[in-house]
């Protein structure tokens, strides 16, 4: 697999799927290797994507400094990998905690970044979290199953402080459109790809700086799409419009009947959006 040194000499691995346009791929987890992403439900067919796997995941190497886990230590990371490609700006996609990273290398390089997709994104970088009230009320309209009914209170245990690795087997429909092979398959696999030391680092002390990240994002100019799933916890889909606001160029789309991994949901729809959005902004 290709890789790159970034800024403090870590050895950073990225994997190639597709042909076309530059797509720079920004795994979420936090802190699990672009695996997952797989070629995102076909984007690949007309985007060649560039999958980074963040230090101390998948083929990327521990970093000496093990604070540099910290999200707004992995600006550079970005960086260094859009100087190592040639680009002179990049289209970004970033999924679900890894929007944070590409929030902030977007309010360090508004100038960089031309267009930017955030599936189903976290937003600790901007002070806009929801909470465990929100996630349920969410989680309870998909209530009226024996498999839903028992993945929803034990989401409500997690939330109340209950975590154990059993809580989370029996609450992991909820963050799938639909509890099928490809679901469980993903489900399953987190466990490996994710780094938990680098995880529990991401969003540590001194990563956010919300206002100034704010002020940063009203100078992006490049068009932004916050894609939520209709039955996504975090985001809910009005979360994610609060999200698409902060941008000068910002636009919400809400794919039905998806949850946080919606090109596992509905591959073609995802797809067809995401690379309507890339070749027009719109």
């Amino acid at each position: 697999m290709p890789a790159f040194t970034t800024y403090d000499g870590t050895a950073l691995a990225y994997h190639l799927e597709g042909e076309g346009e530059p797509l720079l791929c920004l795994p979420g987890g936090a802190m699990r290797s672009s695996a997952y992403l797989g070629d995102l439900g076909g984007l690949s067919a007309g985007r060649r994507l560039v999958l980074l796997d963040p230090r101390g995941t998948g083929g990327s190497a521990v970093p000496a400094d093990e604070s540099t886990y910290r999200v707004d230590h992995q600006v550079a990371d970005v960086e260094a990998l859009r100087v190592h490609l040639g680009l002179e700006r990049v289209d970004l996609l970033a999924h679900s905690a890894g929007a944070n990273l590409a929030m902030l290398y977007a309010a360090a390089h508004p100038r960089r970044v031309r267009r930017t997709a955030l599936i189903t994104p976290t937003a600790r970088a901007v002070d806009l979290p929801v909470t465990a009230e929100q996630k349920l009320e969410a989680c309870r309209l998909r209530a009226g199953t024996e498999l839903y009914d028992r993945a929803v209170e034990a989401f409500a245990q997690i939330l109340a402080g209950a975590d154990t690795d059993e809580l989370w087997d029996l609450a992991a429909p909820l963050f799938y459109g639909d509890w099928n092979e490809a679901a469980r398959a993903d489900y399953a696999a987190g466990a490996h790809q994710q780094n938990a030391k680098a995880a529990a680092a991401f969003a540590g002390p001194g990563a956010f700086d919300p206002p100034a990240t704010r002020a940063a994002l009203r100078q992006v100019h490049g068009e932004v799409l916050v894609l939520a799933g209709a039955l996504d916890n975090n985001p809910p889909p009005a979360l994610a419009g609060r999200i698409a606001e902060l941008f000068p160029n910002g636009t919400t789309d809400v794919q039905p009947g998806a949850a946080h991994f919606p090109w596992l949901d509905d591959p073609a729809r995802f797809a067809a959006r995401v690379e309507r959005f890339l070749a027009t902004g719109a």
